[in-house]
């Protein structure tokens, strides 16, 4: 049976969910519109007046933002709050060196709050559980985001941030942690630091992870599960929309559920910029229905996933999102193909014996592009005849390349050999840009 924080707001009926999503867009635009100048005069130059927005399908008349107008507006142009009324500040880094700001009113901060005790809830967390927070604490939102959650749905919560991992472990088995929130990277990190440091799974536990801040895979999914003992969920979020908590997987981990109450949903496509219907995958795009220090109007996530609307068996009513399978301006383009790397992911786990670590590497070698993948592989392997390394090694060429449609080069190397990460895993060196 499944965990409600707020059980009414989860399963209300689709109409009353969309009355509720047209009152709060209507009083958004119309607060957008005289308290942002930036959203006063793209609104102004497409033609639009809050009073044009009349129906959730007048959602499409209204402009787009993207995250160069953060940057542009840089530091406090996209607030529509007064800086005496933001509480709370948070930003993530951009290759331009300007950090994209976020601004929290104290509502914003309870907003947040509220969407990830109810994600902690879908998860089956409760009052009685134990939650130790290995995201980063700091400007990135994804510490301070899981702990307000934690603490809202009344779990005990270890502030513990991420690295320092021998001392995780150690309180992973001290103080009983049935909770894990991390990038999947780092929870595969802390199952390696498992092995090194003795620690066993009975040691431990763990029994649910809400891992996010990057693309992951099913593959991966399993790895994780398998190496610490617990169900992982996948927790979607990102900073300029309010954090970690946008979107959760429920028990049935079948697409997570949108908080659609606070953030609107859309899927476009990114090249005509058209809304696209249900099932058909394209760019995610939000709008923040609920937010007052810098609420957004149909932002440009550039995440690619699809939306699902048939009902979920645990009941909430909110549409779910399919994973995100990569950005629309992260795709890589080799020899004109396009390439995901959860795409060669999901092929390099699919066979026994590889690590899940491994690290993709393009180059361009007389006008030709070339891909080559590092992976690790188990120590066992390594003392296998030469020619039993060589045909696994020539499967999982086949297998990438078949997923892929572009011939690539596998390189094997042992454990331990790809360098570790305590948040964002580094998967793609590209030498073309260097």
């Amino acid at each position: 049976m499944s965990n409600y924080h707020e059980k009414e707001l989860e399963t209300m009926p689709r109409e009353s969910l969309e009355k509720l999503q047209l009152k709060r867009l209507q009083t958004l635009v119309e607060y957008v519109y005289e308290k942002c100048d930036f959203y006063h005069k793209k609104m102004d130059e497409a033609g639009i007046k809050p009073s044009d927005i009349k129906s959730l399908g007048d959602l499409k008349k209204l402009p787009f933002t993207t995250k160069q107008d953060l940057r542009d507006n840089y530091p406090y142009g996209m607030f529509s709050a007064p800086t005496n009324e933001i509480v709370r500040i948070h930003a993530s880094s951009g290759t331009t060196g300007k950090l994209t700001v976020a601004g929290y009113t104290q509502n914003d901060i309870d907003v947040w709050s509220t969407v990830m005790a109810r994600s902690f809830a879908a998860c089956d967390c409760s009052n009685d559980s134990i939650v130790n927070v290995a995201y980063g604490y700091g400007l990135f939102t994804g510490g301070l985001g899981a702990h307000y959650g934690s603490e809202r749905l009344g779990a005990l919560t270890i502030p513990a941030s991420s690295g320092n991992s021998k001392r995780q472990l150690q309180m992973f088995k001290d103080f009983k942690v049935t909770t894990l929130c991390c990038t999947p990277s780092y929870a595969l990190y802390l199952a390696d630091e498992m092995k090194n440091e003795g620690y066993s799974l009975s040691d431990l536990s763990l029994k649910q992870g809400l891992f996010g801040a990057e693309p992951w895979s099913e593959e991966m999914r399993v790895q994780i599960e398998k190496k610490l003992g617990l169900k992982a969920y996948n927790i979607y979020g990102l900073s300029e929309i309010i954090g970690p908590g946008v979107s959760i997987e429920c028990e049935y981990q079948n697409g997570s559920h949108i908080w659609e109450d606070h953030f609107l949903p859309e899927i476009i496509d990114p090249k005509t910029l058209e809304p696209m219907g249900y099932g058909h995958q394209g760019e995610l795009v939000f709008t923040t229905i609920s937010k007052t220090g810098m609420p957004l109007l149909r932002y440009r996530t550039r995440d690619l996933c699809s939306l699902i609307d048939e009902p979920c068996k645990c009941g909430r009513t909110h549409v779910r999102m399919t994973k995100v399978i990569g950005r629309s301006d992260d795709m890589l383009i080799i020899g004109g193909v396009n390439v995901f790397p959860s795409q060669i992911e999901s092929a390099l786990f699919s066979m026994k014996g590889i690590e899940p670590h491994y690290q993709i590497i393009v180059d361009r070698i007389n006008n030709l592009d070339k891909l080559e993948i590092q992976v690790e592989i188990e120590d066992e392997l390594f003392s296998d005849e030469v020619k039993n390394l060589q045909n696994l090694k020539s499967q999982l060429e086949k297998n990438v390349s078949s997923a892929i449609s572009i011939s690539v080069k596998i390189h094997f190397v042992s454990r331990g050999t790809i360098e570790r990460s305590i948040g964002k895993a580094v998967r793609v060196v590209d030498k073309r840009r260097i």
